[in-house]
Order: structure tokens, then sequence, then C-alpha cells
């Protein structure tokens, strides 16, 4: 079956969230920007950090001409701050190579670093209204239910899932870009993993699941994310005390973080390897670039 792209388009003209990033007036950067934010964080989160973002580095040279140090500190608590470094990467990439204008093409994208499959896709729907199948958690589950009647989806499949939406975008670009937006937005407010709101949906009375009675999930199971007591924990921790201070600080601070010294050295180890914290050569720990 497929999803009646009308009937859900206008859903998303009523009850589409209002964001920064959607608003016309914003630029491929901000796009880029906010999609990098939101890998794996929730908008709340985003919104507030986006905006110091695009504030302070409104076009990639900005950002580029920043240190290291200075971008892991303004990315704050959002987590997985590797992120930080391939945005502050693709940026000198795209003052140097592309005029200071994210490309719209994806090929293009995906070369920049740290760019996927998922980003590039994004950025040439959202950023230039282009038809392309943008894949993330919440499409997948969406099409998951509404197209093959299964309580959720299964492992992922690039392939398969890009084959998927593909086949339900409308076939000019700017309703194929509104309409990945769409089905993005469904599954984020309403066919939610836990306790969908099916009776506010708007393609419920052609949706697969509920016409099979919403027969439970029977793929494999899903891995649960543990935050507490994990490396990211610690390294968060590690990069809190970096983020707080002036300048570089003795390890002897650092230990303080955490109980386990092990574990802790693990993540501090882990963190110099990733470009996320320096040593300097009197032995103290700096954020890159910052001593």
């Amino acid at each position: 079956m497929a999803v009646d792209a009308d009937v859900l388009l206008d859903w998303f003209s009523t009850h589409g969230r209002d964001l920064p990033w959607r608003e016309p007036e914003c630029s491929a950067w901000g796009v880029l920007v906010s999609e990098i934010m939101l890998q794996q964080t929730p908008v709340a989160r985003v919104q507030p950090i986006w905006h110091e973002w695009m504030a302070r580095w409104p076009v990639p040279s900005a950002l580029a001409a920043s240190s290291q140090g200075e971008v892991v500190r303004a990315w704050g608590k959002l987590g997985y701050p590797r992120r930080a470094l391939r945005l502050h990467e693709a940026a000198g990439v795209i003052a140097r190579d592309h005029g200071d204008v994210v490309p719209s093409d994806v090929d293009t994208l995906l070369a920049l670093p740290g760019i996927g499959a998922y980003t590039a896709r994004a950025v040439a729907a959202f950023a230039y209204g282009l038809r392309a199948p943008v894949v993330d958690t919440n499409v997948r589950r969406v099409v998951a239910r509404a197209v093959h009647g299964a309580g959720d989806a299964g492992p992922a499949s690039n392939t398969r899932d890009m084959n998927d939406v593909e086949a339900l975008l409308p076939a000019e670009d700017a309703p194929a870009a509104r309409f990945s937006a769409a089905i993005m937005e469904l599954g984020a407010l309403i066919c939610t993993a836990r306790s969908p709101r099916c009776a506010d949906c708007p393609i419920y009375d052609e949706c697969a699941w509920q016409l099979a009675g919403k027969p439970e999930y029977a793929g494999p199971a899903k891995p649960v994310q543990k935050f507490a007591g994990t490396d990211r924990q610690v390294r968060g921790l590690l990069l809190d005390v970096l983020r707080g201070s002036e300048g570089p600080v003795e390890k002897a601070r650092l230990d303080l973080v955490w109980h386990d010294g092990g574990q802790r050295d693990r993540c501090l180890d882990s963190l110099l390897v990733d470009g996320l914290l320096e040593q300097t050569s009197g032995g103290l720990f700096a954020l890159p670039g910052e001593h």
C-alpha cells in the first residue's frame, strides 16, 4: 500500500512543529547544523544550542576559523561530542571548496567529512527542497506499520529502507521534500515507539498495522541503550571539567569525577585518541587548541 501524500501533507501543515531550522529564511548551513545536532539528541535539548551556534557561527567559514576547543566547549551537553569535531572539519571543506555554501547535491554532500547517507539526503530535502528519501528511526517505524503491517521496524537495511521510502515519495521535488518532513514528524509525534496515538493519526484508516489488528512486534529484540555507568557518561564527566575550566587542568582534577580508576583512565585515553582532549608537554589536559 502507499501512504496518501495529500492527507499526510495536510496534517503536517496543521500539526508540524514550528522549529527554527524549518523557517524559510534558514540557510542550508543552519539545516546542516541542526541535522548533526539532532542525531540521537531530542529537539528540546538541541534548540537553545542551535540558536547559540547560528548566532556565533552563521556561515561555515566562521565555524572553521574557530579552534576545535571552542567548538567542543560550545557543544555543551548535547552528547556524542565527536559530532562537533566532524562538523568543524566539514565547515572547513565547505568554506574552502564550496564558496562557503553547503552543497545541494547528495553525492557532493556525502564527500564532506562526517556526512553520511541520512544527513546528505536530509540537507538535500530540507534545505533545498529536493526529492530524496530521508530515512531515520521515526520514518522506518511509520513505514513498518503503515506499509508492512509490522509493530515496529526490524534491523536497519539501508537499501531496503531507502527503496521503501523512495516508493512513497511524490514525483515532484517540493512535495516530496515536504512529505519527507511530514512522515518523519508523524513518527516523532504520533506513531511513536511506545503508546502510539493512533486515534490522532491522519492515515489511520489505511494503516496496514491497524488493519491487521495491531500485531505485536515479533522481530529481533532491540538493544536497550543505557547511560548510567557507561564509558559515555564518564567521557562526558571528564569533558565537563575541561569545559568549566579557564585552561589546562591537572590529572588530579579529572581523577575526582569517577570512582573506577581503570574505567576513568580508559575513557581519558579514548578522548585523547578522538581528539577531544589534548595533553600538554607538562602533563596537563586541555580542550584541543586551548593550551
